[in-house]
């Protein structure tokens, strides 16, 4: 592995990041590791990957894994490093485990959770998740992550991206204020403001991250392919509010940029 202080995202890479919400990162944890989390979450929900004929539901959830496998994974020098490029110097708290887990399997049923949406960032101790919240701070959120833990390729349902849709949620988000808007708020139009959106794929090999902006629209899809995907979709969570007397990060600068407030 290279030395630490030569890994990171090129220039290229972060003007991406702010451009179209998004950026991929290639061998962010090891094969071995994404092997190693593979046969935890297996042995979780109590299926083989030697047995097909038991995987029965399009989509098998697993929740917060803390075990040193997965908190090496989200802990490697590469992703310290890119956190730091896209949040802010220590803007954010080393993650302690990685989750949740959509598992997904081969089916020709829908799995019922594949619409277009954005991740809330906060007000989720409410037992109606329609009424948990955002705001163009992204209180409570510094990024979306998505981890694959096995290869996922065009027909293994790939999560799908609108490009550039952050900066089209940033800007719905400004009249709320510090308050923010709840899901039921953002999503009443079904996010018709983002269908022009190009969207993209989430794919890789195993051990690819994908660093995606806090307001990126995302939805899940059927799998068409042979072998399930095991992915994990945790936030990384802020160290506190956006200090002002500091240089935005590239995570404020698309907000900045959306809502006219920067060049």
């Amino acid at each position: 592995m290279p030395k630490t202080e030569h890994i990171g995202l090129t220039s290229h890479q972060v003007q991406n990041f702010i451009d179209d919400g998004f950026v991929k990162i290639e061998n962010a944890f090891s094969t071995h590791l994404a092997k190693q989390c593979r046969d935890e979450l297996w042995a979780d929900i109590g299926l083989s990957p030697d047995e097909p004929e038991n995987w029965i539901q399009p989509v098998v959830r697993v929740g917060f894994k803390a075990s040193p496998p997965f908190v090496e994974a989200a802990n490697t020098p590469i992703l310290h490093k890119a956190y730091d490029q896209l949040v802010g110097d220590r803007g954010w708290l080393a993650p302690k485990g990685v989750g949740t887990f959509p598992i997904r399997f081969p089916s020709p049923e829908s799995p019922g959770d594949d619409g277009w949406h954005v991740d809330m960032s906060f007000g989720d101790d409410n037992p109606d998740f329609m009424e948990w919240r955002a705001n163009v701070k992204s209180s409570g959120r510094a990024l979306l992550m998505l981890f694959l833990f096995s290869d996922v390729g065009p027909d293994d349902a790939p999560t799908k991206i609108r490009k550039g849709s952050h900066a089209t949620i940033a800007r719905e988000l400004l009249p709320y204020g510090d308050a923010g808007a709840t899901l039921r708020q953002i999503s009443a139009n079904g996010y018709a403001s983002t269908e022009d959106c190009e969207v993209g794929l989430a794919t890789g090999a195993a051990g690819t991250v994908y660093l995606c902006h806090p307001f990126l629209v995302h939805a899940a899809q059927p799998h068409r392919g042979k072998q399930p995907r095991f992915m994990a979709q945790p936030p990384l969570l802020p160290r506190g509010e956006f200090d002002p007397l500091l240089a935005p990060s590239p995570v404020q600068v698309a907000i900045r940029r959306a809502c006219g407030l920067t060049p």
